[in-house]
């Protein structure tokens, strides 16, 4: 029984969910918009979202935590300069989803994860 235990294993190991949400919410914070499935769009949206919160933190420590948490170093400098500036007034919410279909081949359903 799966009872009280959170989140999706989206048939991966722990160490493959971890590098699949990284590169996710990497390109989401480049491109500011992807293409993905439903449960991977709602599992890796936390993670953005948290490294936003981080960059409006602006601190050292805030950089550091971020770069162990985004692939791309230019993501990181766009986070705590432009993201920080732009999502100043919010405290939270820094995404949304958009059902787009099923996807042609297997049905699986497909989203658009946008920053706000």
């Amino acid at each position: 029984m799966r009872h009280r235990v959170a989140g999706r294993r989206l048939g991966r190991s722990s160490s493959h969910r971890l590098a699949l949400f990284k590169n996710l919410a990497t390109d989401l914070l480049k491109h500011e918009k992807i293409v993905t499935t439903e449960a991977k769009a709602k599992e890796s949206r936390g993670l953005a979202e948290k490294i936003i919160s981080l960059g409006q933190d602006g601190s050292l420590s805030a950089r550091r935590r971020v770069i162990t948490l985004v692939t791309d170093k230019h993501v990181v400098d766009k986070v705590f300069d432009e993201l920080s500036t732009r999502y100043a007034g919010r405290s939270g919410g820094y995404t949304r989803i958009l059902r787009l279909g099923p996807r042609q081949g297997d049905g699986a359903f497909m989203v658009q994860l946008e920053l706000v």
